[in-house]
Order: C-alpha cells, then sequence, then structure tokens
C-alpha cells in the first residue's frame, strides 16, 4: 500500500486521517488554501462553478455526490469546494458566460519542455492563466472568449487541443504553468484562428 503524504508539507498521513484526507493538520490545510487562493485568477474563484473530481475526473459535490456540468445545484463556491475532502481535487464548470479553456493535450514532454505547437499557441494566448493539468503533461489555458460548442482539434505530429466554453467542467490544480499571470485575458482570436 502506497504511503499516502499531506499536500503541503509532505509529512506521512497517518491512520487516524480519513482515507480522504489531503492535509496532515489545520495548519497545513490553511497554508495549501492559502497557498491555491493566490495561485487561481479571482475571475474563477469568484463564481460559484466549483465542483470536486474523483481520481478518474467524475465530477463530485461537495458533499461527495455525483455533480453535472450542466446542473448549477450541483455546483460550490471556491470556499466551499476547497474546504471539501471529497475526490481528489477541483474542478470548475464553463457555463457559457465567456470564460473558456484550452485544453492541450500531451504538451508538455516528460522532461518539462513544451511542444512547438503548444509553445506556439501559448504565445498567441497572451497573458493569461495557464496551469500543468492533473496528468503533467496536458497545458489548461483559460480566458474569455465566445465558444458556443466545444471543439476538438486533432492534427498530425501530436497536435491535440479542445476548446471549450459551455457545458463541460475542467479539471483545476492550480499548479501555473510558468510564470504564466492569475488573471484572465481575452484570447477570442485565438479561438477564432484554431476553430
Amino acid at each position: 500500500m502506497a504511503i499516502r503524504t499531506c499536500d503541503t508539507c509532505g509529512d506521512a498521513l497517518r491512520a487516524r486521517h480519513s482515507h480522504r484526507a489531503r492535509f496532515c493538520s489545520s495548519k497545513c490545510r490553511s497554508k495549501g488554501f492559502r497557498a491555491s487562493q493566490r495561485a487561481l485568477p479571482i475571475e474563477l474563484t469568484t463564481r460559484d462553478r466549483w465542483i470536486r473530481r474523483s481520481s478518474t475526473k467524475v465530477p463530485l459535490t461537495v458533499g461527495d455526490m455525483p455533480a453535472s456540468s450542466t446542473d448549477p445545484r450541483t455546483w460550490s463556491s471556491y470556499k466551499d469546494a476547497t474546504a471539501s475532502s471529497a475526490g481528489v481535487g477541483l474542478g470548475f464548470v464553463l457555463n457559457g458566460d465567456g470564460v473558456v479553456c484550452l485544453d492541450l493535450d500531451h504538451a508538455i514532454s516528460p522532461d518539462g519542455s513544451l511542444a512547438t505547437w503548444a509553445e506556439d499557441i501559448l504565445r498567441k494566448a497572451g497573458a493569461t492563466y495557464a496551469e500543468v493539468s492533473p496528468s503533467g503533461h496536458g497545458l489548461h489555458i483559460f480566458g474569455f472568449a465566445d465558444v458556443r460548442h466545444g471543439r476538438r482539434i486533432r492534427r498530425s505530429g501530436g497536435y491535440a487541443v479542445e476548446v471549450y466554453g459551455t457545458g463541460r467542467y475542467l479539471t483545476v490544480t492550480g499548479d501555473r504553468f510558468r510564470d504564466s499571470p492569475s488573471a484572465l485575458a481575452d484570447i477570442s482570436a485565438l479561438v477564432d484562428e484554431l476553430t
């Protein structure tokens, strides 16, 4: 059995901790919460469209019940979602209000370098929030644009981009990529170019 460790300090979690515990103490939980608040853009954290997710990316409510990307009754505030121990992480629901996400699959190589096609997309996105996906190999670029229908764009050479703006949720790690800002920018021109 793998040893579970605290998300903040890395100390081993003991038998007295819940099987869903992520922190060894309330002090570490507070530190983890404050760190995650600094990493994520206010344009996301002020919207009550947060859910939890399972290890297999199944959306969950803060009460550990099934959630839906189209049912606002299953969403929560950022504060409530980060305080919950349901599942293994956070998710943010896109509902058509202009917040969109570009999901770049297989963009980051094992050595941490970015694929050429992904580097080009990131450059064109400009100063907007980007984070590493849970796999460590993908990139999520959040911004503002008008996306009515999601699109999956696959091209030769490993180019794989998904563009979503409504009816979907994206996993959120708070693992900011490089020096991306903690703010969202207008990425309409890039979305138009990709789609």
